[in-house]
């Protein structure tokens, strides 16, 4: 659990002012990861990776769909946590796109040339056998799928979520599971978007209304206290 000092502590440090952080001082508190958590994965797919580890602007034309080097950046961390969160025996939820030729998009973006692989999961993240597999054809995890009756069914409470992009698919997730009194925390350095500033503005926002934005070494140490706990009551 972090306590209220580190509270501030993420990436939007350098775009946040001392004025609004001032404004949003009501909602400092404590984070913390719910009792029964599941892992919830957002969007790992192959078409966010195409092009390699560059900035997204280098790839716009040929790749605008990849999240370049932010993608990239975030696969070991990512990796850490599946993880941790394995380790700790808690449930894996995947959601990815729908391809279908009369799909319904989940954004505006004017449409490109794409294949059933793009919207595979990444080999990084290769689902196992108990995971679970959703398909969805708008932003939020839930929308047109059948997670929140998984989630029902198992009395998980709380989602720890990675995945892309912050300001896109998590944070129409994020709304949604705050909506139905799900406790949400965000691992930061797992996940990302094509803008650094998106990225950084929605973490900032999502984490004073809707979930805890937690570092992923508080989500590991975390989940491990949690694992010691279901032990010694056992």
């Amino acid at each position: 659990m972090a306590g209220k000092d580190v509270f501030e502590d993420h990436c939007w440090n350098d775009i946040v002012t001392p004025e609004i952080l001032k404004t949003y001082q009501d909602y400092v508190r404590e984070t913390y990861i719910g009792r029964k958590p599941a892992l919830l994965a957002i969007d790992l797919y192959n078409l966010v990776y195409k092009g390699g580890s560059k900035p997204p602007h280098e790839l716009a034309d040929e790749f605008p769909n990849s999240c370049g080097v932010h993608a990239h950046d975030a696969i070991e961390p990512t990796k850490a946590l599946f993880a941790a969160c394995r380790a700790a025996e808690l449930p894996v939820y995947y959601v990815t796109g729908r391809f279908t030729k009369n799909r319904v998009r989940s954004t505006r973006r004017s449409g490109q040339a794409q294949t059933p692989q793009d919207y595979e999961i990444h080999e990084a993240f290769t689902p196992q056998e108990d995971d679970v597999v959703f398909r969805k054809e708008r932003a939020s995890a839930f929308f047109g799928t059948p997670l929140i009756a998984h989630l029902t069914q198992k009395g998980i409470d709380s989602l720890i979520v990675c995945g892309e992009s912050t300001s896109g698919c998590v944070r129409a997730s994020v709304l949604e599971a705050y909506s139905y009194g799900f406790h949400i925390s965000i691992v930061e350095e797992c996940v990302f978007d094509r803008s650094d500033l998106s990225h950084k503005v929605n973490l900032f926002d999502m984490h004073h209304k809707y979930a805890d934005v937690m570092k992923l070494e508080e989500v590991e140490a975390e989940l491990r206290r949690n694992s010691r706990r279901d032990a010694s009551a056992a």
